[in-house]
């Protein structure tokens, strides 16, 4: 065998494998897979919450299998079977020519004093755009060590 393996420049442990093998390779056999069910669910999650994406749907999948004591699902399965039945959320698109300027100075006119701000918006059904804003700022009592 070792002679063999040698001449063929393949190792030893490769050429046994292969005799061991039958005549045909065995080819990766894929199941047929019925995503009825999952399209089932995904479509009740996305009529409750429409503006959720693939992967908070399947979050949402997982937790209530998990519940039910079903297996999981893949998350690419259900970007798949999503992408498939046209239930993905539509890709944003960016507008040319509308750079995000800042015009102003990110500063705190004291110490001790702390801020943040966050916002957020989207699309009513109407295809009115709604943005939110909001802006926090709390003030830190400094302590005297006496």
């Amino acid at each position: 065998m070792k002679l063999v393996s040698e001449c063929l420049g393949v190792a030893r442990s490769q050429l046994t494998v292969r005799i061991k093998q039958s005549v045909s390779p065995k080819t990766r056999r894929s199941r047929p897979v019925n995503d009825a069910e999952l399209v089932a669910e995904i479509q009740q999650q996305v009529s409750e919450l429409p503006s959720y994406g693939y992967r908070r749907v399947w979050g949402l999948l997982r937790r209530a299998r998990e519940t039910q004591l079903l297996p999981a699902i893949n998350v690419k399965r259900v970007y798949r079977v999503m992408r498939d039945h046209n239930l993905l959320l539509e890709r944003r698109i960016k507008q040319p020519g509308v750079p995000r300027r800042h015009e102003g100075r990110i500063a705190v006119k004291t110490s001790d004093t702390r801020w943040c701000s966050d916002g957020f918006e989207f699309r009513c059904e109407d295809g009115a755009k709604l943005s939110v804003t909001f802006a926090s700022i709390a003030v830190i009592a400094k302590q005297s060590a006496g």
